[in-house]
C-alpha cells in the first residue's frame, strides 16, 4: 500500500473519529442537562454539533478522490467504502442529537421526576456508552477488538431499545395528566431520539465490523 495513500486514509479516519468525539460529547452534554431540565446547558450541546454536514461533504470527497487514484482492492476497499458510509451514519447521528435537544428543550418540563430518573437518564447513559464503543472502534485496527467491541456495542443499543419500551410505558401513564395527545407523541417523539442516536451507533459499528473482519456488508453476527 502506498504511503501516500496510507496517510491520506489515516487522515480521513482521524476526521471521522473527531466527528464521532462531537456527538458524543453532545450526548454527554444532553445527559448531564437531562437531570434537571437544564434548557442553556441542553442547548449549549448544540456547539459540538457545528458545520457537521460541511465536514462530513469535505470526508467523501477525499474519499471519492482515493477511490478514482487509488483504486484500492479487497480489504482497502472494504474500509474505504465503509468509511464512506460510515460519514452519512455519523450525519444522521447528529441530526438525531440536534432533535433530541429541541424536544428536550421544549417538553422536559412535562415528565415527572421518577420517569427521568429510572428511565430517560439511564437510556441516555447507554446512548453515550455505544458511542463511547464506536470511537473505540475507529480507532483500533485490530479484528479480535473489533469483534468484541461490536458485541459490546449490540448488548449497548439492545439495552438502549429496552429502556424507551420500558419509557414508553411510563409516559403512558402519564397521558391523562397532558394537555393534549400531540404534546405527548412530541414527547414520546423527542425522546426517542436517543434510542436513534443508539441505533446509528450500531450501524456505523456493523460497517466497522465489515470493514476489519469481512463478511456481508450491513449483516450483524
Amino acid at each position: 500500500m502506498l504511503k501516500t495513500y496510507s496517510n491520506q486514509l489515516d487522515e480521513i479516519n482521524e476526521k471521522i473519529v473527531v466527528i464521532a468525539n462531537n456527538i458524543l460529547e453532545a450526548n454527554n452534554v444532553i445527559l448531564n442537562g437531562l437531570v434537571e431540565c437544564d434548557k442553556d446547558l441542553l442547548d449549549s450541546a448544540k456547539e459540538s454539533l457545528k458545520n457537521m454536514s460541511s465536514k462530513t461533504t469535505e470526508i467523501d470527497n477525499n474519499i471519492i478522490k482515493m477511490l478514482a487514484l487509488y483504486s484500492p482492492e479487497a480489504r482497502d476497499l472494504r474500509l474505504v467504502v465503509s468509511l464512506f458510509k460510515i460519514t452519512n451514519e455519523l450525519l444522521r447521528a447528529s441530526s438525531n442529537t440536534r432533535s433530541f435537544i429541541a424536544g428536550l428543550s421544549n417538553y422536559c418540563t412535562e415528565l415527572d421526576t421518577v420517569t427521568v430518573k429510572d428511565f430517560a437518564v439511564p437510556m441516555q447513559k447507554s446512548t453515550v456508552d455505544c458511542l463511547i464503543t464506536v470511537v473505540a472502534m475507529l480507532k483500533t485496527t485490530c479484528s479480535d477488538e473489533t469483534q468484541e467491541l461490536f458485541n459490546k456495542l449490540l448488548i449497548g443499543e439492545s439495552k438502549t431499545d429496552d429502556l424507551y419500551e420500558l419509557l414508553q410505558e411510563s409516559v403512558f401513564k402519564q397521558a391523562p395528566n397532558i394537555e393534549d395527545f400531540g404534546k405527548f407523541t412530541k414527547i414520546l417523539s423527542a425522546l426517542r431520539k436517543s434510542e436513534k442516536i443508539a441505533d446509528r451507533s450500531l450501524d456505523v459499528g456493523t460497517l466497522l465490523l465489515f470493514a476489519r473482519v469481512g463478511g456481508e456488508m450491513g449483516v450483524r453476527e
